[in-house]
């Protein structure tokens, strides 16, 4: 729950910085296709264009991510989700590192990208639509069933909306007060998701070999 609530702040955060900064969304491609509509509708071909590129960016950052799923490159991966998360984390830092005077593109293109890459490998925590229809449907069957399963649900499904909102705020002001270098925010929470996935993963490693050692003691001899 903590590593989905901290990547939903994250997603809400790309939304929030590349919006304020360049009115484009790093993860809501819908709005994106609006944007690009309404551009072009307007005879707008440059800003029409600036809708498209990240849009595109978005789809090949899905391909890669999906390139990496693949059991063969899995296979030569020997831990595929912290490669994922230690690319994001790079392609961010490199983002902030950047000049706040420079273009549109270079700023959203790898931000869009990064984005992909999370939206695929954990899709619930980029869109708020997907986590408030879980909170209608949660809730609902909470109220009228008393179903104690759905109540968690509603909870959980809350802290996520609830995450990415408060991302949300934290990148508009991030990005108001410190321009591009603002990305560096949010590669430091997925430091701090990637320290806390490396944790649970020992410790789920030690629990499974404790658990083949008791399993190998008690057969018989």
């Amino acid at each position: 729950m903590l590593v989905g609530v901290l990547l939903t702040a994250v997603g809400g955060f790309l939304d929030a910085y590349t919006f304020v900064s360049h009115a484009v969304f790093a993860n809501a491609q819908t709005g994106n296709v609006v944007l690009f509509g309404i551009e072009t509708a307007s005879r707008h071909w440059h800003e029409a264009l600036l809708r498209l590129i990240p849009i595109t960016a978005f789809v090949v950052g899905v391909v890669a991510a999906e390139m990496v799923g693949r059991s063969r490159v899995r296979g030569r991966l020997h831990r595929p989700l912290r490669v994922v998360l230690g690319a994001e984390i790079v392609i961010l830092a490199g983002v902030a590192s950047l000049p706040d005077n420079a273009p549109a593109l270079v700023v959203t293109v790898p931000v869009s990208f990064a984005a992909a890459i999370q939206w695929t490998i954990f899709p619930s925590t980029l869109l708020a639509s997907g986590n408030l229809r879980g909170v209608g449907v949660s809730a609902y069957l909470w109220m009228a069933d008393r179903d104690p399963t759905a109540r968690r649900q509603t909870l959980r499904f809350g802290a996520v909306v609830g995450a990415f909102v408060v991302g949300a705020m934290i990148g508009g002001v991030c990005t108001n007060n410190f321009g591009t270098s603002a990305a560096a925010v949010a590669a430091g929470i997925l430091l701090i998701i990637l320290g806390v996935v490396i944790r649970e993963t020992r410790q789920l490693e030690r629990r499974a070999a404790g658990a083949t050692v008791e399993a190998g003691a008690e057969e018989p001899a």
